[in-house]
Formats: C-alpha cells, structure tokens, sequence
C-alpha cells in the first residue's frame, strides 16, 4: 500500500461479518462452571433473576488471553511490535499508521484463541518497502511468532499464501469465526494502479496455531 490513501480491505458487506467475527471467535464464547447451590427464596414465589444468580460461582478461576504485542517472521526478516487497530469511520478496518509496524484488528480475536486473529501491513511507502513487502514469499511451513503482553509467545505455521482483487476480498475466509485458533496476515499487492494510488489486490497468508 503507498499513500495515505490506501486502504487495505474495503469490503461491500463486510461490517456484519466483521461484528460476527468480533463476537463469536475470543474468550466470551467460553461456559464456566457453576456450583449446584440454589438461593432461598419465600416459598410460592418465583426467584428473580438478580435472586436467582446470587448463589452460584465460577469453580474455576478463568485467565483471558494476553494481548498480542509483537510479531515476528523470520522467513522474511520481520520484526513488528503490533498497533491496536479498530474500525474507521467508514466501518472498514483501520489501516496501520506506521509503515514499518504491524497492526492487530482489536475488536476481533486474540491469536492462541479459537478464532481468526488478523494482522495487517503495508507493503510499500513512498521512501520504499514497509513491514510487509514480502509477505508474499512466505510458504507452507513457514513459522510466525507472536508475543504477548505477559511475556509469553504463541507460534503459527502457514498453510497458504493468496493473492485476491480486493473486489473480491474473501471476507469470510479473513474473519469468519474458526474452533481452532488461526492467523490472518494481510497486506496489498498485485499492480498498482496510478489513478486510483493503490494496489488493486490484496495477499493474504493463512496460518494455523502450532501445538
């Protein structure tokens, strides 16, 4: 992507997938146990809700993932801390701000969580190649590594590499909500088109969590 005016995946239709994608693929889709301890209540009358769940608690304690911070590619020299990104105003994902420094989607899920977690980059500023110039080399097998806010890492293994006309970005693919945990890496590339200043495809690295 060159300019400020490059967008990395504007999708017609995409916001709904991306608030189901956000919803369904992080921590809140898990069930915690609950003892079998019921609160009393006057006899002959109904237990309200707020009642009703007084007595019961977790009987596990429950740990959310860490936040990724960092990530690294040693297939292609990269590097990264990792930006928070959310939505722009227009509801499409927010870009990254910094040409040589990734971009996790924020509002959707944590990489080791089952789920798509996606990552973004540039491919190109107008000083030359951003955090992502070679994502297309990458091959099945390559490993990507993600730190975490608490000092842990998780691993990834790529399992493909695609390249896709942005009119026809595969949303569901990107951020559809999967049991396992998986990794998204998405920059721009294909040729560039001078009128519109920007690249009229994207690439995209499909990545499954190592076990």
């Amino acid at each position: 992507m060159t300019g400020g005016r490059r967008r990395l995946a504007a999708v017609a239709g995409g916001v709904a997938l991306l608030a189901l994608a956000a919803g369904c693929g992080g921590s809140e889709g898990r069930y915690a146990g609950v003892s079998s301890t019921v609160p009393t209540r006057a006899p002959g009358r109904p237990a309200e809700g707020a009642e009703a769940a007084r007595g019961f608690h977790s009987v596990r304690d429950y740990r959310a993932t860490p936040v990724p911070v960092r990530v690294e590619i040693p297939r292609i020299g990269v590097a990264s801390s990792l930006d928070r990104l959310g939505r722009a105003s227009d509801g499409t994902v927010q870009e990254p701000t910094r040409w040589a420094v990734a971009g996790w989607y924020a509002p959707g899920t944590r990489p080791g969580d089952p789920g798509s977690a996606v990552i973004l980059g540039h491919v190109d500023s107008k000083r030359g190649p951003a955090v992502f110039f070679r994502l297309r080399e990458l091959r099945r097998g390559d490993m990507v590594a993600i730190g975490r806010a608490d000092g842990s890492s998780v691993r990834f293994v790529v399992q493909r590499i695609e390249q896709y006309p942005k009119d026809r970005f595969p949303t569901d693919e990107v951020y559809y909500p999967t049991l396992t945990p998986a990794l998204r890496l998405v920059t721009c590339g294909g040729e560039f088109d001078a009128t519109a200043g920007r690249y009229r495809s994207n690439v995209i690295a499909f990545a499954t969590m190592q076990r």
